[in-house]
């Protein structure tokens, strides 16, 4: 069953020029490579340094990127911030500017009881004029939104999905039996490692931030998952795990995505600028 919202989705980076702005040519050429490689971007999400982006360029980034997409590719849009009111009117401006669906990550600052995150999804989605995904990230928010509480959420109209990025594999298992026979809601996971077992799972598709460097990889991989070719998928697993290492392994979160940039820069993807108070690799 290939549903609304499925596929490689790839947390963009955010390509930004020395002045802080950003590059709306890397934008585009990005975006572009992704059509490519049948990759549909996910731009401020956290790889996309979203929390210290400023509105007027997360809407010139947003709007750059719908510009430039091709017409089988969704862009995605993360919504992250503590102001409700904020969050639902930025959600309603990427959906306004062409955004196919809304991605958004539990306020952060203040511990939210379950009775609380789902007042809060319900509330985005009563209010934003276009398809609303959850996104679950523990290892910033310090929250886990609870399986029954997904649960009730996936039966709103306007709830399509959730990005789950817990490295919890019985969590993983449990969502994806639960959802994938739902044809109105997608279950995405954005564990790297685990990537190839999900889709083998059922999973409706993969958010995997190496993409934004060897997206060629994973085409290969969701390829070779539709045609049920599991050991080409696990072969290349392997690879991009390799590949994930160089800029992931002893850093922190910050640290990791700068070093994802100047990879990228490399390969003239993007400058290596990051936005403060993250610092670029020197």
């Amino acid at each position: 069953m290939q549903k609304r919202f499925s596929g490689v989705v790839v947390p963009m980076v955010t390509p930004l020029k020395e002045d802080l702005t950003v590059d709306i040519d890397a934008v585009s050429m990005l975006v572009k490579l992704f059509e490519k490689n049948n990759i549909h971007p996910l731009v401020l999400g956290t790889t996309g340094e979203s929390t210290s982006i400023s509105e007027l360029e997360s809407l010139r980034l947003l709007q750059a990127a719908v510009e430039a997409k091709g017409k089988s590719q969704h862009v995605y849009a993360g919504l992250v911030g503590n102001q409700v009111e904020d969050v639902i009117q930025r959600g309603n401006r990427y959906i306004e500017l062409g955004a196919d669906c809304v991605v958004a990550t539990l306020p952060s600052y203040y511990s939210l009881s379950p009775k609380q995150m789902a007042l809060f999804y319900k509330t985005l989605a009563d209010k934003i004029s276009g398809p609303v995904m959850m996104y679950n990230i523990k290892a910033t928010t310090q929250m886990s939104i609870p399986l029954d509480v997904i649960d009730e959420l996936s039966e709103h109209p306007n709830i399509w999905g959730l990005k789950d990025s817990e490295r919890d594999e019985k969590r993983l298992e449990t969502c994806i039996n639960t959802f994938k026979n739902n044809e109105n809601f997608s279950f995405f996971c954005g564990w790297g490692a685990q990537g190839v077992n999900s889709l083998k799972l059922g999973a409706d598709g993969i958010v995997p931030s190496t993409g934004n460097y060897v997206p060629e990889m994973y085409n290969k991989i969701y390829q070779a998952a539709i045609e049920k070719d599991w050991d080409s998928c696990f072969k290349w697993q392997k690879v991009t795990d390799r590949v994930a290492l160089e800029y992931q392994k002893d850093k922190t979160l910050g640290e990791s995505l700068a070093h994802l940039k100047l990879l990228m820069s490399k390969k003239d993807l993007c400058a290596k600028t990051m936005m403060p108070p993250l610092t670029e690799v020197e």
